[in-house]
């Protein structure tokens, strides 16, 4: 099945770069619109960016805006979504009625290794995944982005999945579906905020370019679907995990207290966290991305060698 090109823009220089065979990370543009309160948000999307740059890779942070998808966001863009009301929040389910609505949406996890494939991006950088919500043995609340990973065929880089979810679960979910899950330099899954989860990780590697090794070693077995790259929060930044614990719970009651559902949850209990911390989340949320950008910029420099 082919894909109308015409429904994409490249920004010029993730355009030149892809053209050249430079190495290429995409963004996801969700931290803009629902990660994150204003300036942080714009602040750290271009300092993501700018990290990217320093190792020697392009950014490309993708967002479809009045029913185009882009894949690069100049300033100005950057700034006009963070501003933006009524952003629609783009996973593969809402993806395509987006874009022939001509609606201005941004991408989850999901939608950015969609976007991502299609343009020929082969490595994105995010903040922690989704997964298996609490409660999901009867709710049924669970991530496409755990699907996506598993049929989708990126390397993301990410500080495991966010911790306000069932990691355990979480990660059964993952092995069921074939993805390999990689600790960075670790042998214990990182936990969002936390270095530690509890969880050993399925798999270890320690540098780029033995990921990027692992990379082409699936290619030529032909295996489909994503890798994870799970990269733990640096130490100066990290929220111990008994911490988390305490204030994920109380998040969880004041969601429930509300009746929070669905796509509303998340961003709920990021913000809630973010009161309970006294900013320490945002603080530590900042720095885990940044540390994701550069190690995705090292991965995509070492699958060009």
């Amino acid at each position: 099945m082919s894909f109308d090109s015409t429904l994409m823009t490249f920004s010029a220089t993730v355009e030149n770069a892809l053209k050249a065979g430079a190495p290429v990370v995409a963004l996801e543009s969700t931290i803009i619109t629902h990660g994150m309160p204003y300036p942080q948000n714009v602040e750290t999307a271009r300092a993501v960016e700018q990290a990217i740059r320093d190792q020697g890779a392009v950014p490309a942070t993708i967002a479809v805006m009045n029913g185009t998808l882009h894949i690069g966001l100049d300033d100005e863009q950057l700034e006009a979504l963070a501003h933006r009301d009524g952003v629609m929040k783009l996973s593969r389910a809402d993806f395509a009625y987006a874009l022939s609505t001509g609606k201005t949406g941004s991408t989850t996890v999901a939608a950015t290794m969609i976007a991502a494939r299609l343009a020929g991006i082969g490595v994105f950088a995010t903040g922690g995944i989704g997964g298996v919500h609490r409660g999901a043995e009867s709710s049924f609340d669970i991530s496409a982005d755990l699907e996506e990973l598993a049929q989708t065929d990126v390397l993301v880089v990410c500080a495991g999945a966010k911790a306000i979810l069932d990691l355990q679960k979480t990660l059964e979910v993952l092995e069921t579906n074939g993805v390999p899950v990689i600790g960075f330099g670790t042998d214990e899954l990182p936990a969002f905020w936390s270095r530690e989860s509890g969880l050993s990780a399925p798999l270890r590697l320690d540098t780029a370019k033995e990921i990027a090794a692992h990379a082409r070693m699936r290619t030529k077995l032909g295996l489909i679907g994503g890798t994870l790259i799970t990269n733990p929060v640096p130490v100066s930044h990290e929220i111990i995990a008994d911490q988390v614990a305490t204030f994920i719970e109380q998040a969880l009651d004041d969601a429930d207290d509300k009746n929070i559902k669905g796509k509303d949850v998340t961003p709920f209990l990021l913000s809630r966290m973010l009161e309970l911390t006294g900013g320490k989340s945002l603080e530590t949320n900042i720095a885990l991305i940044l540390n994701n950008a550069k190690l995705a910029a090292d991965i995509a420099v070492a699958m060009g060698d």
